[in-house]
Parts: C-alpha cells; sequence; structure tokens
C-alpha cells in the first residue's frame, strides 16, 4: 500500500493503541472483541498528513478506507465543503464499495493522523461479520441526509415528487 506524504514519520500509535481506538470507532464496534481486529491493528498503515493537504481527489482510484485519529478534514467537491470530519471518523467508503473512482476530495484542515485500511481489509472484515456492512450503510444514509440539507432538499418534497410520479 503506497501512500503519498510528505513526511511520514515511523507509526507513533502502539498496537494497543490501535486496539483501543479502533474499538470506539462504530464501523468496528460489532468488531470490538475477535481475534480478526486484534490482528487487523497489527497491518494498518498509520499516516500523517500536514494542514491543507489533500489526502485524494475527486476522480483518484479508491482502494483506501481512512480512518481519522486526529486532526479534521474536509470533503469537497472543488470549493464546495460537503462535510468535515473529526477523529473517530471515516472517510473513502464508497469508493471501496463500490469499485469506481472516488466522488469527492478530501484535504486536511489541520495536521491530521489517519490509520488507513486496503480494501481486502474491509473485505475481510464485511465476512467475519456482516454487521459491519450496516454501519457502511448507515453512516452512507446519514451523510446523504446531510447533503440533502446542505443542498437544501427536503425528504418530504422528495417523497411527495416521487408519489407524484408513481400515481397517475
Amino acid at each position: 500500500m503506497a501512500i503519498d506524504t510528505d513526511n511520514n514519520p515511523t507509526p507513533t500509535m502502539s498496537a494497543a493503541e490501535r486496539l483501543q481506538f479502533l474499538q470506539g470507532v462504530v464501523l468496528f464496534q460489532d468488531l470490538a472483541q475477535t481475534e480478526f481486529l486484534q490482528q487487523l491493528v497489527t497491518r494498518l498503515e498509520e499516516v500523517q498528513f500536514p494542514a491543507d493537504r489533500r489526502i485524494f481527489a475527486q476522480g483518484d482510484r479508491g482502494d483506501l478506507l481512512y480512518i481519522l485519529v486526529s486532526g479534521r478534514v474536509k470533503i469537497h467537491l472543488d470549493d464546495v465543503q460537503l462535510a468535515e470530519v473529526t477523529s473517530g471518523s471515516y472517510f473513502g467508503e464508497m469508493a471501496i464499495l463500490e469499485f469506481r473512482p472516488r466522488s469527492a476530495s478530501v484535504t486536511t484542515v489541520e495536521p491530521s493522523k489517519c490509520l488507513v485500511l486496503t480494501q481486502e481489509q474491509i473485505y475481510q472484515a464485511i465476512k467475519e461479520r456482516p454487521k459491519v456492512t450496516i454501519k457502511i450503510i448507515q453512516h452512507l444514509c446519514q451523510r446523504v441526509r446531510s447533503l440533502n440539507r446542505l443542498f437544501g432538499a427536503s425528504e418530504d418534497l422528495f417523497y411527495n415528487q416521487v408519489q407524484q410520479q408513481l400515481m397517475p
């Protein structure tokens, strides 16, 4: 796994610290007491990014999922900010699940540290505990609702429009 960072020093988190951190991340709560998660923490790459550093760009190949350990990042399309995420959040899951290029760019707002999972590691987690898929879907639904609010879309308005199209 090659991750392009300017100066990526030696990892600063021990395996025990990684395990404790991941047990608090919603995505991994169903894996918290499994041998798989204990093995996974030793395989994760830890990366650090300076402030105002693009982690990935819209259209890039997406084969990594990032879990934000510290710092803040913004998810954006050009100059339009879609979301800002903080410690314990993850991003990059859409491209991993649908085998398509990145749908948005992610840039650090402040110096940030991430743990990085490969597509293979995520699929293994899903295989071990299918509930991981539900967690990802719930997370994606929350993002869609946030985007709806951001762009002024109303769930009721959308529902009414769909109903009108379905009824003659």
